[in-house]
């Protein structure tokens, strides 16, 4: 018999979160994004299943610290942003020419 555990976080930002936690999660847990209707800011969902009652506490444990990392940071990037745009766009300024152009002919 597998042990289940759903859990669901209202945040600001479920997309950006949901991208930070998403390499984490083990064969045995699936993250998405739910919204009530488009406009909504959505909430995570996190759906763990283990065989074990240890280890399901174990992988909730182990989800709810970095879920607390996730948040704090996108906070505190949210915080120290400035009016710079975070795109940095093409690593090459568009009118610098680099060696690699200068030998196409």
């Amino acid at each position: 018999m597998s042990r289940r555990a759903t859990i669901r976080t209202a945040c600001d930002d479920p997309d950006l979160l949901a991208r930070a936690l998403c390499p984490d999660n083990t064969d045995e847990m699936e993250t998405s994004v739910e919204r009530e209707n488009r406009q909504a800011d959505g909430r995570i969902v996190t759906r763990i299943e283990r065989e074990t009652t240890t280890g399901l506490h174990s992988t909730v444990d182990d989800y709810v610290v970095n879920l607390e990392v996730a948040i704090d940071v996108a906070a505190h990037g949210r915080d120290e942003q400035d009016d710079e745009p975070t795109d940095t766009g093409p690593v090459s300024e568009p009118d610098c020419e680099s060696e690699h152009d200068s030998n196409t002919q």
